[in-house]
């Protein structure tokens, strides 16, 4: 029996560790061909390496998202490669190191430049070839934290000088809405882009990020009573970046344990 993704080249940005790490694993499993583009040369060597040592064809590219030449150069490595990039999925970000309480407009743009201008350099960069094709694939890494508005508001203390930021969840808000766009754009050429947007991912990041009171209550306030792990966004990133997904496109899908319920 071979994988739903046989045969597919994919890119996955951010696949050095966290759910970045856990796609590459699920897309390798499922017979892709995986390029683990991250800025951590370690990281993402080791996961490229493993991905080899269990019978993947796997490459590691070292990119930096948030500067458009080293995005070309990763989607010129990669179709030299594979001769083909069937999937891009925009993973990497920032929010293992974020500074959750720097409100400077230095700090914004380069949040911004990570989360948001990232993707869209990405997903330029990679067009040309699926444009070729006739087909393609990209997935944006959205956030549940892109519609989290209450929290917003109880960050923001009464005796407050100024307006926060709200960097990440704006970065993420702005994703969601480059994903309506460009899928309206690009379905023209047979390229469907969708994004995921998890919720409270048992990562070490998370661990980092979310104090555990808080961590609590966003549990409790979940339809399911409980976080996730890494692995269980994955089925959804599968499904996308498959062909029973080529009716689907301009989707944010919450993975989130019924936290964030739209309708």
């Amino acid at each position: 029996m071979t994988g739903r993704l046989e045969g597919k080249a994919a890119i996955i940005t951010g696949a050095g560790q966290g759910i970045g790490e856990a796609y590459a694993r699920r897309f390798a499993s499922e017979g892709a061909r995986v390029a683990v583009a991250d800025l951590n040369d370690e990281n993402g060597e080791r996961v490229a390496k493993e991905l080899e040592a269990h019978g993947a064809e796997s490459m590691f590219v070292h990119v930096d998202v948030s500067h458009e030449e080293s995005t070309l150069e990763l989607a010129r490595a990669v179709h030299e490669r594979f001769g083909r990039i069937d999937v891009l999925v925009n993973n990497a970000g920032v929010y293992a190191d974020l500074e959750q309480r720097n409100d400077t407009l230095d700090y914004l743009k380069f949040v911004l430049d990570v989360n948001m201008i990232g993707p869209w350099l990405c997903t330029r960069a990679v067009f040309p070839f699926m444009k070729e094709q006739g087909k393609g694939k990209i997935i944006n890494q959205s956030s549940s934290a892109a519609w989290m508005y209450a929290a917003a508001g109880f960050a923001m203390r009464p005796e407050s000088e100024s307006v926060g930021s709200f960097h990440y969840s704006m970065s993420k808000a702005g994703l969601n809405a480059f994903t309506h766009f460009t899928a309206a754009a690009l379905g023209q050429f047979g390229i469907n882009v969708n994004a995921i947007a998890p919720g409270i991912t048992m990562t070490e990041a998370t661990k980092k990020q979310v104090p555990e009171q808080m961590l609590g209550m966003l549990t409790m306030a979940s339809a399911l009573r409980r976080t996730l792990e890494p692995e269980e966004i994955t089925g959804t990133a599968v499904f996308l970046a498959s062909d029973d997904s080529d009716a689907i496109t301009g989707q944010v899908i919450p993975v989130d344990a019924g936290m964030i319920m739209l309708g």
